[in-house]
């Protein structure tokens, strides 16, 4: 059962990496690239801080939890448990694999780790946010999905990959988001409130 679930996944890695082209190729390479997002999280950075203002510390807090439990459990743990060969690492298929001028990435792809990141910080901000922000949770979620996907354009994650990491990241960013609500009803029904108010 599960060679046949890995033979699907490499079949299905195969025809979506292969479905590149030169007006895609260099938006993919760029949403793969972490330090290529940096003026989008400084955009969601100032807006939580008008928006909340005070509060807006205690939800940095929690984002900084959030990346940390689904960066660490996604590299630190998924993948040197599962030690499965990113497509780009596995000989039988190496050739066939269309990479990006990023390279070929670490050894092991199980979990994705830029799907789980990105789908934790969706789902924990649309758990987060009033409905008024509902504009910037629908672009989250193109940006979680955009990102997860590239990792499968680029040639580095198998969509069992990131369909793996999309679930942990899913399953992070809904525990944190759950437990900030917790603590910042605390906080407003307690001596907290002086500070955070």
């Amino acid at each position: 059962m599960m060679d046949q679930i890995i033979k699907l996944d490499t079949e299905l890695f195969l025809f979506l990496n292969g479905k590149h082209n030169t007006f895609l190729d260099p938006i993919m390479y760029w949403a793969s690239d972490k330090l290529f997002w940096v003026p989008f999280y400084l955009i969601i950075f100032l807006i939580i801080l008008k928006a909340y203002k005070k509060r807006a510390v205690l939800i940095y807090f929690f984002i900084g939890i959030l990346i940390t439990l689904s960066d660490q459990i996604s590299s630190s743990f998924f993948k040197p448990l599962t030690k499965r060969l990113r497509p780009s690492h596995e000989p039988a298929i190496a050739d066939l694999v269309h990479l990006s001028e990023a390279g070929p990435g670490g050894m092991y792809g199980f979990v994705s780790g830029h799907a789980t990141n990105s789908i934790a910080l969706f789902i924990f901000l649309t758990l987060i946010l009033s409905k008024k922000f509902n504009w910037l949770k629908y672009t989250l979620c193109f940006w979680a999905l955009l990102v997860s996907y590239s990792r499968i354009y680029v040639g580095v994650h198998y969509p069992g990959d990131v369909v793996g990491g999309i679930l942990l990241g899913a399953v992070v960013g809904y525990a944190v988001g759950k437990l900030y609500l917790q603590t910042n009803l605390y906080t407003r029904t307690s001596y907290f409130k002086l500070w955070v108010n």
